[in-house]
């Protein structure tokens, strides 16, 4: 529970109280300033409370943006206030200040009399204090405090002109999304978000419910008939349109959290590389075990994994960069400003709504195989897309990245205990040549697996090399131009070398081990992403030494093909699977669910489709 204090003459007529107690507040009345600072010392201190002017006039969402967002520590609106425990004090301070020393506008008026809005005065106290004081953008919506009759009642007049709930359920769908989910997906999404909010379901019991779709659609493929293909279509759609509408009930409804946030992009990982395996399992039951399409579904997952990789490198290398502009930033907010060019490059980078609904499409209608090609194929040619453009960008772009950019690469490298020992040996490295190396240790790696066959001992001396350029790569901070490109480097030289060598020991078994260990591992690269960007930092240290960093897993298999027979192969990749995934999902969950319980900021990612 929540408490309101409402300060000053209670207005005749007012809806105020009641509908505080509908957002979840209970109210307190306090006319006179030493009343407002008893009734705030009364409120326990794990509560969050709002400071709300007796005259308020306004839409009741206004009063829900502004009081009830839990994203941030304080936050108010024309007449109210609200802060969460952790700034009662600046508060109780700010409350103090203004009672006992009126402002300059209010100068004339006794000390310990309320006079105009009293929240606002506190809120430019706390601002003054240097507590960040978020101000929703409220738009059509009205939020004041009228000091006439005539005034209130114009104002009155303006909340009955404007739908609040129709703003609402507009403002519950993403600002920026792509084309297939903006016209498709959100129109009718919405109003199932709405019902969910009114029936008290949360984000996290829609985003659960998705997750359960999507895998009963696995199954569905999995079984390789033609109506199981369809089944599987129609339910993957259904599982989008759930993963959509979690987000605009998190938004319709303000149910924002550090949780859900994380099971929400889990979640979504989870989803599309199930559905691969049940694509891939239902090939072989189809053909009578004939089409092995594991290859493919892998090559699948790897790609779509490193192009996420590309993303989440740029943008922490650019996010918080000085001077960061460019002539190619400049051309591509001039293409922006034209309205079909959007939609086509947004369209263009397959993001998630395209792409499940090209998977739906391709598996309801055709085969497996047809619909992994084609899968590929898009991907690969976004991916090209995506990465030549901020390639462009970089070189064109005169900006400094800062330590925590650098320390942010550094995570994502995923760098392990070999890397810490070899450091040390490939000192002096030059400025702005971890791109080079990176690159330079992965095509040797490969190189060295695609042409030798299973069982020799080429993979690992190319993994030694890769090892070692691996290390200079990150001997300096990584705050070059093209240093972002580092991270998905080390994925596509990590994921493709598992892939090669499970295809190339040609025995049952092999891929699909090799897909749960690039699961397991890419599991771990996506929790490292989501810690980074809920401002928690990187995964343990300790996680990252015991499975081995990178090159660690990679040297790793690359022995374990040439000590152990082709069939043995299967075996012990799935128990480094089972053993990578047992201890990266332990301490994930163990992670995000104390975070949770101890209350960390809430977050939700507004940002480009995945």
């Amino acid at each position: 529970m929540s408490t309101a204090i409402v300060t000053g003459q209670p207005v005749p007529g007012s809806s105020l109280e009641g509908d505080l107690r509908a957002l979840g507040f209970d109210v307190r009345l306090a006319p006179d300033a030493a009343q407002a600072g008893a009734a705030l010392a009364a409120v326990p201190a794990g509560q969050r409370v709002a400071l709300v002017d007796a005259g308020f006039v306004g839409h009741v969402h206004s009063l829900r943006l502004g009081l009830t967002d839990p994203r941030f520590p304080a936050s108010a609106v024309p007449g109210a206030l609200t802060v969460q425990p952790a700034g009662r004090e600046a508060l109780t301070g700010a409350l103090r200040d203004t009672a006992t020393g009126p402002s300059a506008a209010d100068s004339a008026a006794p000390a310990g009399t309320l006079t105009g809005a009293l929240a606002d005065r506190v809120a430019e106290r706390l601002t003054a204090s240097g507590t960040d004081v978020h101000r929703p953008e409220l738009g059509e919506l009205v939020a004041a405090v009228p000091t006439d009759p005539q005034a209130r009642n114009e104002a009155r007049q303006a909340v009955a002109a404007v739908d609040d709930e129709a703003i609402r359920l507009r403002t519950a769908v993403k600002a920026r999304d792509g084309f297939f989910t903006t016209y498709c997906i959100s129109p009718y999404s919405r109003y199932i978000a709405r019902w969910c909010a009114r029936r008290g379901l949360t984000p996290n019991q829609v985003t659960t419910a998705s997750l359960l779709t999507a895998l009963i659609a696995a199954g569905c493929a999995a079984t390789g008939t033609r109506p199981g293909f369809v089944a599987a279509g129609l339910l993957l759609l259904f599982s989008f349109v759930l993963d959509c509408t979690d987000g605009q009930l998190a938004r319709y409804s303000l149910q924002y959290s550090t949780l859900g946030a994380w099971l929400d992009a889990t979640f979504d990982r989870a989803k599309e590389y199930a559905y691969y395996a049940g694509l891939a399992l239902g090939a072989a039951n189809a053909s009578g075990g004939h089409d092995d399409v594991w290859a493919l579904a892998l090559g699948a997952m790897v790609l779509q994994t490193c192009r996420h990789v590309v993303d989440f490198s740029f943008n922490e290398a650019n996010h918080d960069a000085t001077a960061n502009t460019s002539p190619t930033a400049a051309l591509s907010d001039k293409l922006d400003s034209v309205g079909w060019t959007v939609w086509v490059r947004r369209m263009i980078v397959l993001p998630i709504g395209e792409r499940w609904a090209l998977i739906a499409v391709l598996t309801a209608l055709t085969t497996p195989r047809v619909t992994f090609i084609v899968l590929l194929i898009g991907c690969a040619l976004a991916a090209t897309y995506t990465t030549a453009g901020r390639v462009l960008r970089s070189l064109t772009r005169r900006a400094t990245r800062t330590d925590r950019a650098a320390q942010a690469l550094a995570d994502l490298c995923d760098s392990g205990p070999l890397t810490d020992l070899l450091r040390r040996a490939v000192r002096g490295v030059p400025r702005h040549t971890a791109p080079a190396l990176a690159a330079l240790g992965a095509l040797v790696l490969v190189l060295a697996t695609a042409l030798s066959g299973y069982g020799s001992w080429w993979p690992v001396l190319g993994a030694g090399v890769y090892a070692l350029t691996s290390a200079a790569a990150v001997a300096r901070p990584l705050k070059g131009p093209l240093d972002w490109l580092v991270p998905p480097v080390f994925r596509a030289a990590e994921y493709g070398t598992i892939l090669l060598i499970a295809a190339k020991a040609d025995v049952n078994g092999a891929l699909p081990a090799a897909f749960g260990l690039v699961a397991a591992v890419a599991y771990h690269h996506y929790d490292t992403v989501y810690r980074i960007r809920g401002g928690t930092g990187a995964p343990p240290h300790w996680l990252v030494r015991a499975i081995g960093g990178h090159e660690g897993r990679t040297l790793v298999v690359t022995l374990i093909a040439a000590l152990l027979t082709d069939t043995d192969f299967p075996v012990a990749l799935t128990v480094c699977a089972v053993a990578v995934a047992l201890l990266v999902l332990a301490e994930s969950i163990r992670f995000w669910v104390t975070a949770h319980k101890r209350g960390a900021p809430a977050v939700h990612d507004e940002g480009e489709p995945a």
